[in-house]
């Protein structure tokens, strides 16, 4: 069994119009509403790929009770914390004319230290029964800056592997406790690191702590900077769509990797064929499977040093 940490769990709403124009009013074409967050999304994606998954974060108020619901027709396991503030919603505004999406994200609720304390025993008991964790999003108002470098300490006392997918100050404390494996994007790359060139960056951020750095680059794929190597992996082709939850996507893909001792190159072709594919999903936290199955064996694998093709 996978877990996956998402302490600022959201409703996420997908409205879609004919065509967003500011200032005016809109007619809303359809409506979507799902169990939301990052961690939620990644779970999904590894149930989809066979692979038993627990989720765990808060949830509270009316939203969280509707998120709840609407989780327990997924096939995950819910091991959220129940928090007296209510549970943050989403909205994504999909403009039918262009495939541009707008993101409105709130806060989140004000977690109490009593309820941050509950939080962690719930966590410490269920590394006790899985293979693998992911720590992912937001700090929700009211849990310490340095939340996940609590929490990777504790995964790594207990012997599970731990992806971290974060950014900002979080990113910044949680990559210092040494986590098996980072997944930030171009940005939050640079942000970590002040370097802009992908193959620097990603090595710098390893001697931050990470054992392994995988970066999103948007169309340029995805990079890895490893142990045993650095690698580049390039979809066939650029797709139109919702990029909403490709990210999350190919951290399910890495994740279920790291789970399946798969080689580094069939870990990041998977994570890529998976994140293109969740881009032309109709809903976040989906992925296409046909796309994903038809792109996996184009995806092209290279060494990051020499640019040379590598097998996967």
């Amino acid at each position: 069994m996978i877990l996956t940490v998402t302490l600022n769990t959201a409703l996420d709403i997908t409205y879609r119009v004919p065509a967003l124009v500011p200032h005016a009013s809109h007619r809303v074409e359809a409506v979507t509403e799902r169990a939301g967050g990052k961690g939620l999304n990644v779970a999904r994606v590894l149930a989809a790929l066979g692979h038993e998954a627990v989720v765990t974060g808060f949830a509270g108020g009316t939203t969280g009770e509707t998120l709840r619901s609407l989780l327990a027709a997924a096939p995950v396991t819910d091991a959220l914390v129940h928090s007296s503030g209510t549970t943050r919603r989403t909205i994504a505004v999909v403009d039918a004319a262009t495939g541009d999406t707008t993101q409105l994200n709130e806060a989140g609720p004000l977690i109490s230290a009593t309820e941050w304390e509950i939080f962690q025993t719930r966590y410490e008991t269920l590394l006790r029964s899985v293979s693998a964790v992911a720590l992912c999003g937001s700090l929700p108002p009211g849990v310490p800056v340095g939340a996940y470098a609590q929490l990777v300490r504790t995964a790594r006392t207990a012997g599970v592997p731990v992806l971290l997918d974060t950014s900002g100050e979080p990113l910044r404390r949680g990559i210092a406790a040494r986590p098996d494996l980072v997944k930030p994007n171009a940005d939050e790359l640079a942000q970590l690191t002040g370097s802009r060139d992908p193959l620097r960056a990603t090595s710098d951020a390893r001697r931050r702590g990470a054992r392994t750095v995988v970066a999103s680059l948007g169309a340029e794929g995805m990079l890895a900077a490893t142990p045993e190597g650095s690698w580049q992996a390039l979809p066939p082709a650029r797709l139109e769509g919702n990029p909403t939850g490709a990210g999350d996507s190919a951290v399910a893909g890495l994740l279920s990797g790291v789970v399946e001792q798969l080689p580094w190159p069939e870990r990041l072709s998977r994570a890529v064929a998976l994140s293109a594919a969740t881009v032309v999903a109709p809903v976040a936290g989906e992925f296409d499977r046909k796309t994903y199955e038809d792109l996996l064996p184009q995806v092209q694998v290279l060494d990051a040093v020499s640019g040379g093709v590598t097998s996967s």
